[in-house]
């Protein structure tokens, strides 16, 4: 079994200390058109971050043993050296980058995701507003595992990534350069991804890369200033309540539901289904107008913030991480 770091928990010195440095950095310079940060939100996201790694070790447990018959079972084996490394990111990339789509546009799936949006601000301890319901996620990466990626090396491949999302959670840095926004995932492309009005609205799932996006016609760029959130908010501050609301609510839906058709829908098709709606799909980018050049993009004010979406509007805003 390959000898790999755990390096989220390496990690989290740096993210505790980065937080702090953008917290000062707020009340040194303030910026009047960013969202900053707020007591309870930020103190939120931090809670569902914790809860989620004594979650995650739960799944764990279930996920590896599964990973590990399936490995056991392929006749194919990737090495660990320095040249394979690489390669194993590039496809966890790949596969993160479905996983990250699916659990946009599919209900049941939203509802583990959905917690990662949940937030009205857009700032690095919005990073660590994570699921408690990740199980959701494994299927996506079974590929690897057939192909011969030890579930150690997938699980260091995850893990850096989740790393790389961290310092992409924050209104504070506007562009990089060119080229490199061009291959990236940055602030700005994820800023998109935050955001809740209609043309930003299920765009830029990548991880590491914003290529797959490029390639899969996901792709938006940042124009017009984003609006965190849902399109149709939580108001509550309650860890319990972050993690578990849309399930209440498909439950809800289920109940109501007038066959089972459509409770198949509200369960499998994507967050803002109903009888008579479209079904989900990634819709064409939206023109957004540009701001005047001198104008850097933020958010505006956490009560205009919509949450997740209806089928009428693109699907629903969500992350992961």
């Amino acid at each position: 079994m390959p000898n790999l770091p755990d390096v989220v928990l390496w990690s989290i010195p740096a993210f505790v200390l980065l937080a702090v440095v953008e917290m000062v950095s707020y009340r040194l310079h303030p910026d009047e058109d960013a969202e900053g940060y707020e007591a309870k939100d930020a103190a939120t996201s931090v809670g569902m971050g914790l809860g989620s790694l004594f979650f995650d070790f739960l799944w764990k447990i279930p996920i590896l043993a599964f990973y590990t018959a399936l490995y056991e079972l392929t006749p194919l084996r990737v090495p660990v050296l320095w040249w394979t490394v690489p390669l194993m990111l590039l496809g966890q990339d790949f596969f993160y980058y479905w996983s990250h789509r699916g659990h946009h546009v599919v209900r049941i799936l939203w509802a583990s995701h959905v917690v990662h949006h949940s937030s009205r601000r857009f700032n690095l301890t919005t990073a660590l507003r994570q699921p408690w319901t990740s199980l959701t996620v494994w299927p996506f990466y079974v590929p690897l595992v057939v192909a011969g990626v030890h579930p150690a090396a997938l699980a260091f491949c995850s893990s850096a990534s989740l790393v790389y999302q961290f310092w992409i959670h924050t209104e504070r840095i506007d562009r990089m350069p060119r080229w490199f926004e061009f291959v990236f995932n940055t602030p700005s492309h994820h800023r998109v991804h935050h955001a809740s009005q209609g043309g930003y609205l299920d765009r830029n799932f990548g991880g590491i890369l914003i290529v797959w996006d490029r390639l899969f016609g996901s792709f938006v760029a940042e124009t017009e200033r984003p609006r965190y959130g849902l399109t149709k908010n939580i108001d509550t501050y309650n860890l319990l309540k972050v993690a578990t609301h849309e399930y209440v609510s498909i439950a809800k839906d289920l109940r109501a539901a007038r066959g089972w058709s459509e409770r198949a829908g509200r369960v499998f098709r994507g967050p803002g289904w109903g009888p008579g709606t479209a079904a989900t799909a990634v819709p064409p980018p939206a023109v957004v107008p540009a701001p005047s050049p001198a104008v850097v993009p933020a958010a505006p004010s956490p009560a205009t913030a919509p949450g997740p979406v209806t089928e009428t509007a693109p699907a629903a805003k969500s992350a992961s991480a």
